[in-house]
């Protein structure tokens, strides 16, 4: 019996798939639900929860979040610290939701966002501890995908690039290939999202959905949104109860998760830096960066930007080699107007990012 369980939605995809955009749009549906959302992303600087943070949050009022511990957040949105979740479940996941357990009359739902390299089965299996069985269930694992890198058989942005470091690296021997880990993801799925439906084609959409249906069981249903629209009620109250058939799901992942074997962390091998300059020439700064993924094995870029002559904060993300820029709310007063980056890739040269972001400070563009 689950009626006075707390639903959790596990959303999971690779690193640009959509899933912070998803996630936001289902806050800006909320009305009134009160809904704790847990974040683990790459980077010291947790960009995709500052995103979240700046969604209108309805229920936000109804929110007792009073800075409890240290791993709470605004608006009771909690962040976990660097690293998938399938490689610090142990010691981060269980003492959040014990936090969020504690205060179950004050949440109707939770939503977690894993990091993009994390596999949703251990996740999943956690929701057994009795801590957590007791009062939570796996309504859903939503397992968001990128439609055109499906489609071109990338699976991911840059995926070339990425699998040859991922091979490269001794240190990544129980996650071998993207398409072995989008197996996994699709594993576990109760739902599958297939993003950047806009940017397909007909034959495109036929080779996604060749691509998932050879992977998920005729009961697993996709669909397909633009820009992360879609309704709430698409994604949340389909009480598959996943924890209780997860044991079921064989993945390419399991055996080095057997017996509590050691194995090395699994993204050690990222470089992650978190680079900060003042006000900048927008343009300047999107050549350099373009000119820096040219050049460096980047997976990743996303931060805010501050612009001289605009009142407005500008987000930038980079998958891929795909740039994309845009407002999304003005610069608080007690603000400090700075452009914050973080740069996420393989063998990456701090003080070169440092110098190369600086050249678009304005006080060193020439006029």
């Amino acid at each position: 019996m689950q009626l006075n369980k707390i639903p959790a939605t596990v959303v999971t995809g690779f690193l640009g798939s959509g899933k912070t955009t998803l996630l936001s749009n289902l806050l800006k549906q909320a009305k009134g639900k009160r809904i704790a959302v847990i974040v683990n992303e790459f980077g010291e600087l947790d960009i995709d929860a500052d995103l979240l943070r700046s969604c209108p949050l309805e229920c936000e009022e109804e929110s007792t979040g009073k800075g409890e511990s240290d791993t709470e957040g605004e608006r009771g949105i909690f962040e976990l610290a660097n690293g998938c979740i399938c490689c610090t479940v142990e010691e981060e996941f269980l003492p959040v939701m014990k936090q969020l357990v504690e205060r179950r009359e004050d949440i109707d739902h939770i939503l977690i966002e894993t990091s993009g390299l994390a596999l949703p089965k251990p996740l999943v299996q956690a929701f057994n501890w009795p801590e957590i069985k007791q009062h939570c269930t796996v309504d859903a694992v939503i397992t968001v995908i990128d439609g055109p890198a499906v489609a071109q058989g990338r699976f991911a942005n840059d995926a070339d690039k990425v699998q040859a470091q991922r091979l490269a690296d001794e240190s990544l021997d129980h996650d071998p290939s993207l398409q072995e880990l989008l197996d996994d993801q699709l594993s576990a799925a109760d739902l599958v999202v297939v993003s950047k439906n806009d940017l397909l084609d007909e034959i495109q959409r036929e080779q996604v959905k060749n691509t998932v249906d050879a992977k998920v069981p005729n009961a697993v249903k996709t669909t397909y949104i633009s820009h992360g629209d879609v309704q709430l009620d698409v994604l949340i109250g389909i009480e598959s109860a996943a924890e209780e058939k997860i044991n079921q799901v064989h993945n390419h992942h399991d055996v080095h998760h057997e017996h509590g074997e050691h194995h090395e962390h699994a993204h050690d091998h990222f470089d992650s830096y978190v680079i900060t300059v003042d006000e900048v020439d927008g343009e300047r700064l999107q050549t350099i960066i373009q000119e820096l993924i040219a050049q460096h094995t980047i997976f990743r870029v996303k931060g805010f930007v501050a612009l001289a002559d605009k009142p407005m904060r500008q987000v930038l993300q980079v998958v891929g080699q795909r740039l994309d820029v845009h407002f999304d709310r003005l610069w608080g007063s007690a603000e400090s107007r700075q452009t914050r980056l973080v740069f996420i890739g393989k063998q990456l040269d701090e003080e070169l990012l440092i110098q190369a972001v600086k050249q678009a400070e304005l006080e060193n563009v020439s006029s």
